[in-house]
């Protein structure tokens, strides 16, 4: 193919001969293959292309969904939909210049206060990424604020949490030892945790609910043992409209997923990290703090009191790079906190935990399927057992309308599923999936 002087001068700056050579570093396997494209179309018709397209994804108002796993499919308010859409707020930007961006900074300073509320806790950011990264982010602050390379974590956590916390481990050195489950409540095995805490050790992560969907219920006894070495609480956000929050048992930091909380699961994103600490660990916190101030005239006013980013501030003392955050998805959750107060959070939790077990109740009642299968206490989401691989059991409910729920990447358990329930499952969807269990089990 002839190519034109601009490509060729481009190329001889770069010392190549092909355009090919731009692509060399990607290996032939996964290349796109595209070789020529059809001529432009109209807007019409590139439309109903995409449609054709977008057809074949399913909806969950097509089908019943017991997915959760981290992402979880409950109810946003048409007025959160309204608010984020405003153009006021309808960035991730950085509010650089407080003087024009008065209403997103209190949005954001009412999020942390809420937040606050939530948990407990004495200080919250203005968001990480999400869950994982939030965590990541955590076991780089305790590792700042205690002393060791060793970071406990549970042997039950998900593979994706997991794998994006080895990522910020493995440049400042940080090792991860997991401690173990009881087989039969699902909780944190504290004869073990305690055998791995030597003084190599500068904190632990206590996740409750767990990735077994299991409320831990030994936080004080984790907390004690610990003594003076950093506690990390990883939660569900809603669960604490009902639950011990972990400012109450003495957590350091405390890390969640606030996609929950007013926002879609869309495919796992965009979500939001919530990140917490006791305020003596304030300066060792990543991230944005919003303050209340107050302008030259006595004006109330909001700013960001803190930026330790390292574009902020001298590098060897910044504790984050994180810039364009997850600002909108935060104000989505202020506007869902608010319009819900805590007697909405309470009410939506207790449905939730209503219909976790009526859902866990419907499973145990069909042949050889046992749900819960730990004893512990759950909140939204629980593991089910059942007499055929879960790979399978999952195509034959899928044909059936249902999605039962998350394969399990844990040791001995491809027969089970993470099944998870949501202020949106009604009694109708638990009878459909119990049928549809009925059906393939035949």
């Amino acid at each position: 193919m002839a190519l034109d002087k601009d490509t060729e001068e481009m190329l001889a700056a770069l010392n190549m001969h092909s355009v090919s050579e731009l692509f060399s570093d990607i290996p032939e396997p996964i290349r796109s293959g595209i070789s020529g494209l059809e001529n432009g179309k109209s807007e019409q018709n590139v439309r109903n292309h995409i449609e054709k397209i977008l057809e074949k994804n399913v909806s969950m108002n097509r089908m019943s969904s017991f997915l959760g796993g981290g992402a979880y499919d409950t109810y946003v308010p048409s007025a959160v939909k309204s608010i984020v859409g405003r153009s006021e707020f309808l960035t991730s930007y950085t509010p650089y210049q407080p003087e024009t961006s008065q209403g997103l900074l209190q949005v954001l300073w009412e999020y942390q206060s809420m937040m606050c509320e939530l948990t407990g806790m004495e200080v919250i950011n203005n968001s990480m990424y999400d869950y994982a990264t939030g965590l990541g982010e955590a076991a780089l602050m305790a590792a700042r604020i205690g002393k060791g390379k060793i970071f406990l974590i549970p042997e039950t956590i998900s593979w994706p949490r997991q794998s994006v916390l080895e990522n910020y481990c493995r440049g400042p050195g940080i090792e991860l030892v997991k401690y173990a489950y009881d087989r039969e409540t699902g909780q944190a095995d504290m004869v073990d945790f305690e055998s791995k805490l030597t003084d190599d050790v500068f904190g632990a992560l206590l996740e409750t609910p767990n990735c077994l969907g299991v409320l831990e219920t030994g936080a004080d006894e984790m907390r004690q043992t610990l003594g003076d070495k950093i506690l990390v609480a990883g939660v569900n956000a809603l669960s604490l409209a009902v639950v011990r929050p972990p400012g109450d048992y003495g957590a350091d930091i405390v890390v969640s997923e606030g996609q929950m909380l007013g926002n879609f699961p869309n495919y796992g994103g965009p979500m939001l990290g919530i990140m917490g600490c006791k305020k003596k660990h304030v300066r060792k916190m990543p991230g944005r703090v919003i303050g209340l101030t107050t302008d030259i005239e006595g004006r109330t006013a909001f700013c960001m009191t803190l930026q330790t980013r390292e574009q902020h501030i001298r590098r060897e003392k910044a504790t984050s790079n994180i810039c364009s955050n997850e600002a909108l998805t935060t104000v989505a959750t202020a506007a869902y906190l608010a319009l819900s107060g805590g007697s909405g959070l309470r009410e939506s939790a207790i449905y939730t935990m209503k219909k976790s077990r009526e859902l866990a109740n419907a499973i145990s009642s069909v042949r050889a399927c046992t749900a819960p299968v730990f004893s512990g206490p759950n909140f939204s989401e629980f593991v089910a057992r059942f007499p055929i691989k879960s790979t399978e059991l999952i195509e034959k409910m899928v044909k059936n309308g249902v999605i039962p729920g998350v394969e399990m990447a844990i040791e001995d358990m491809e027969n089970s599923l993470l099944v998870a329930v949501s202020d949106r499952t009604t009694d109708d969807e638990i009878r459909k999936y119990a049928q549809a269990l009925k059906e393939v089990l035949k």
